[in-house]
This record gives C-alpha cells, sequence and structure tokens, in this order.
C-alpha cells in the first residue's frame, strides 16, 4: 500500500481521510511494514465500505487485513439504523460464523508427544476434513429447524456435547433472532450431512503446546500453564453459510436501486437494517451462526472421545469460542453518545475488555480472550480484550495472521508433500486428504503473526497473553 495514501497517528495507526464519497474515515492498525505490505485493494476497499450509506465512526482495518469479497477481510464496519444504516452480506463473508474455539486438555506436551502419531491418526480418522466431507449425523426437517435455532445448546442436548461448554461459548451458543424459515431449501440440502465437519481451505483442528506465557494475571484466570496442551478448532457453518452469503448477495445487488443505493462495488451489495430484505438476511445469517456453533460443539464431542482413548487422563475443558465473519447488533459509544449499531466483522473477532456483561464470570475481570489463530508451521496466540478496544474499533481485534499470498500462487510455489515432511522433521505432524490444500496453506503463505499480534497490542486492540505452538494439525 502507498503510504502518501495515509495520514500516519502513531507507529500503529494510519488514517484514510474522508474524500469522494467517504461518509467516514479508514482506520489502519498496524506496523509500517504491514501496511506497505498490505495490497492496494485493501485500501480501495476500505474507500468502498466508508461509503456505504448509516456507517458510524470510521471502517477499522485489523493488521492481518487483506483484500477479500467487497469487504477486506480484517474489516470492521458499524452501522446505525436509525440512520439509513445497512447491513451487507459481504461485510460478514460467505463462510458466516467462522470462528475457533480453544479447549484446555489438562494434560502436559510430554504426553501429547508420547502418542503423538496414534493421536495424529485417530484424530484424522475421526473428524471428516476436505471439500465434501460428510459427518454422523444427518438433519432433517425439523431436526434443521431446531440446530438453526438453538445451535450449540442443540448439540449440546442431544450428546452432541457438553451444558457446560455453554457458558464459555459467545451467545451462550445460541445466537437469539434467527429464522429458520428464511434458509433455503437449497442451503439446508447443502448442510444435512455435512454437521461435525471440519470443511476445506483454512479451517483445522490443532493440539498445540502453550510455550510462552505474557500475561500471568490473564493466563491464570483463563487455566494456561505453560507446556501444557490445548486444542484449537477453527471452521464455520460450512455449506448453509456460503450457500446463504451468495443468495442474499444476488438479492442485495438487484434490490439495491430500490433503496436508493448506489454501489460502490457490485460486492458491497446490501440492504437497509430495516427493510424486508436486510431483515431476511439478518435472519438466515443468525441461524447460520448457530449453524457454525453447533458444527464446533460437534467437532469438540468428537474430539473429546479421541482423547479419552488415546490420553485416558485428559480432561477437555472450553476456555472460549468466539466467531469472526458475523454482523451483530450491539451497544457502543460514539462521539460520547451510547447507540445501539449493527457490527460487521469480517476477519475479525470481538475483543471485549474487562467487565463486559456479555464474559462469563470467571473471565468478567480480565477480559475476553481472543483466539488468533496461525499457520500450521508457525502458532497461534491467545489474546485478551483491552478496555480501549471499545473506543478504537467497535472492540474488535486481529483473528490471524492473515493471507500473504493467494492459495493460487502458495500452489504454484510448495507442494504439500513437501510441506507435510519439513514440519514432520520439526515435531509438527499434519494429517489432511488434500496435499493441494496443504500447499495452499503453506505456513509461507501466511503473514508472520507474531508481527500481527505485535502490532495487536501496540495499537491497543487487545494485548498478549499466550503464544501456542503446533503438535498435531488436521488439515480440511
Amino acid at each position: 500500500m502507498d503510504l502518501d495514501l495515509l495520514d500516519r497517528h502513531s507507529a500503529c495507526e494510519w488514517e484514510i481521510r474522508p474524500h469522494g464519497p467517504m461518509r467516514v474515515p479508514g482506520i489502519i492498525h498496524a506496523d509500517e511494514a504491514l501496511v506497505r505490505a498490505m495490497d492496494h485493494r485493501v485500501y480501495a476497499q476500505t474507500v468502498n465500505v466508508a461509503s456505504l450509506p448509516g456507517i458510524v465512526g470510521a471502517v477499522h482495518i485489523m493488521p492481518d487485513a487483506h483484500w477479500g469479497y467487497g469487504f477486506p477481510v480484517g474489516g470492521v464496519a458499524a452501522f446505525d439504523a436509525d440512520e439509513g444504516g445497512v447491513v451487507s452480506a459481504g461485510g460478514v463473508g460467505f463462510d458466516i460464523s467462522c470462528g475457533v474455539r480453544c479447549l484446555h486438555t489438562g494434560v502436559s506436551r510430554h504426553e501429547v508427544v508420547a502418542v503423538q502419531e496414534r493421536l495424529a491418526d485417530r484424530l484424522f480418522q475421526r473428524i471428516p476434513a476436505g471439500v465434501g466431507s460428510i459427518g454422523a449425523i444427518r438433519l432433517e426437517g425439523a431436526e434443521m429447524d431446531a440446530m438453526l435455532a438453538e445451535g450449540a445448546r442443540w448439540a449440546a442436548g442431544r450428546g452432541w456435547g457438553i451444558p457446560a461448554d455453554l457458558e464459555r461459548i459467545e451467545e451462550r451458543g445460541r445466537m437469539e433472532g434467527a429464522v429458520p424459515a428464511e434458509v433455503s431449501v437449497q442451503a439446508r440440502n447443502r448442510q444435512r450431512d455435512e454437521m461435525g465437519t471440519l470443511g476445506s481451505g483454512n479451517h483445522y483442528l490443532e493440539v498445540q503446546e502453550v510455550v510462552t506465557i505474557h500475561d500471568r494475571l490473564a493466563a491464570e484466570a483463563y487455566g494456561l500453564v505453560e507446556g501444557g496442551a490445548v486444542i484449537m478448532i477453527h471452521c464455520g457453518s460450512r455449506g448453509l453459510g456460503h450457500q446463504i452469503g451468495t443468495e442474499f448477495l444476488k438479492r442485495m445487488a438487484i434490490a439495491a436501486p430500490d433503496h436508493g443505493i448506489v454501489l460502490p462495488d457490485r460486492e458491497l451489495a446490501c440492504a437497509p437494517i430495516r427493510s424486508e430484505l436486510g431483515q431476511a438476511y439478518l435472519g438466515a445469517m443468525r441461524a447460520a451462526i448457530n449453524c457454525a456453533l453447533a458444527n464446533r460443539e460437534i467437532l469438540t464431542q468428537l474430539t473429546r472421545e479421541v482423547f479419552a482413548d488415546v490420553i485416558p487422563a485428559a480432561r477437555l475443558t472450553l476456555l472460549y469460542d468466539v466467531s469472526h465473519n458475523t454482523c451483530k447488533e450491539e451497544m457502543h459509544e460514539v462521539a460520547g453518545q451510547s447507540r445501539r449499531l449493527h457490527v460487521h466483522r469480517k476477519g475479525a473477532t470481538c475483543a471485549f475488555g474487562p467487565g463486559h456483561p456479555d464474559l462469563p464470570e470467571p473471565l468478567r475481570a480480565v477480559g475476553q480472550p481472543v483466539l488468533v489463530g496461525g499457520s500450521m508451521g508457525t502458532g497461534s496466540y491467545i489474546l485478551c480484550g483491552n478496555d480501549s478496544a471499545h473506543e478504537r474499533a467497535f472492540a474488535s481485534a486481529c483473528h490471524g495472521a492473515g493471507r500473504a499470498m493467494s492459495r493460487h500462487q502458495a500452489q504454484h510455489t510448495w507442494q504439500g508433500r513437501q510441506v507435510v515432511d519439513e514440519l514432520a522433521a520439526r515435531g509438527i505432524l499434519v494429517r489432511s486428504p488434500s496435499p493441494r490444500g496443504v500447499a495452499e496453506e503453506a505456513p509461507g503463505a501466511y503473514k508472520d503473526v507474531g508481527a500481527v499480534v505485535e502490532a495487536a497490542e501496540a495499537a491497543g486492540l487487545a494485548r498478549k497473553v499466550a503464544r501456542l505452538a503446533p503438535l498435531i494439525c488436521v488439515k480440511g
């Protein structure tokens, strides 16, 4: 990105001043090296998002940002329904409620390494992964409706999880306002056999070691200890979410002129929040959020069964589960005034600070766990929400390392077998049905997650709690 287009306010804050049709500024939260490495399309997309009706405050760009469909991945934007604000399917993304959950295992790295090969093989056998993967649950009719309405609560109530998990899941495991009737037959058909599956792309299940503690107080509240083993599960709403995104983007693009909306980019198709179409999308999107929450709960149950067999001493308990492709209705202070806003986070996670009422009581004093996934060869981080993030970016932070090159480029740079062998030599076991998928997700295809996290902390979005290193990765 050309730095001459930006006004620098601090080491990790850059402004795109409003110009042309922009209604608000764009704020990039990243250090100079990360900003320079961003594609110019991130700039162009930020300008476009800042031009949408009813937008409030600023468009916020996370340090892991890269260009996406309409909105940049790593983009945050909030809209006020009272001012004609819109909801955009492109501002949520196709993989609705893609997110991460982190589980304690209660065992150490050494106990995992002692059975590493067997554990990796059993997880790969038990966790359906890859394009077109099929789960053990088949949903039809009323059960599909129940899942879409109840989310992880549905899964736990049917033995595909445990009720104790719900307190540690965003929205207590169920997104209110879901309208299953707004989910099309085609979306339902795509999801019918996909519950309890990882899918493909950047989705994964990783067994990881806590290698560094950065914040002792927060780590104690989170139950993290150096040398302990944890699990991260990264996936979303699978085919159902993708179908909902596809259908509503088309409907919004067609209807935009009827609402007097001039789209700077067709990929930014949107509808007024209070319109019939806007409400229909929100109802379907919330149902997809519940689908993703249920999916991750089922995957947790499958993982528990594997660990019970391979490492009987393990006790898998949930630290937290949070999504990073959503639009949620939240209260935020803007220019000294409390306002109810529809906050779009695409490739960005909420990062509520200490005392926030939505947090579970055991975590409320320190702030929300922010789960930042890296690449399968580098590592991941657990951060903690700051009070300052509420003021800076609608209580939002980065969600991962962010791609540094396209999947097409990665395919032409690495071979899947090569990546697997190189990681195995470093003690990281990768299991995947797709060598091509492994090549696309090669560690070198991603930004330096450490640099991203340092920038997020310097920008006041969240603070570092712990760094995690991969031991086993089941890749879609």
